[in-house]
């Protein structure tokens, strides 16, 4: 039977923190765009992927992945927002980007712009899917 993804206990009240790490990250992609630094674009975009999918993990089931393996992230995600074809797309968005996380970083070829630009827009994407989804998930004051 396949091992689930090693996870940390984490208090659901820090989704918050990860989502605000995924903003400053996706800041960084965008000033790196701006500076045709399509490399620095790529890892912050894919750092934003994880953080923000981390914030949704936080949000929903207090853990979020402590695998080295970073496709673990997506299948934690998965796993504790359900199957639904809308989780599915995200996971799915998460899973493209982390795909050229090791060909940008340890890799000598170069990310080009066209790569950093769909990078970029697919981490805003995942990005305010969880702001909405971390904003859905806190319990209401009455």
């Amino acid at each position: 039977m396949a091992r689930g993804p090693k996870t940390v206990e984490t208090s659901r009240s820090e989704a918050n923190s990860y989502l605000e790490k995924a903003g400053q990250f996706l800041n960084e992609a965008g000033s790196a765009l701006d500076a045709s630094r399509n490399d620095a674009v790529m890892l912050n975009a894919i750092h934003a992927a994880i953080s923000a999918a981390d914030a949704v993990s936080v949000a929903l089931a207090g853990r979020r992945s402590a695998d080295p393996n970073h496709q673990r992230t997506a299948d934690l995600l998965e796993q504790v927002a359900g199957a639904s074809p809308e989780i599915k797309q995200r996971a799915k968005q998460l899973r493209t980007l982390l795909a050229k996380k090791n060909v940008v970083e340890y890799e000598s070829r170069r990310a080009t712009a066209k790569e950093a630009r769909e990078a970029l827009e697919r981490a805003k994407r995942l990005f305010d899917w969880s702001e909405q989804t971390v904003h859905r998930a806190r319990p209401q004051s009455s």
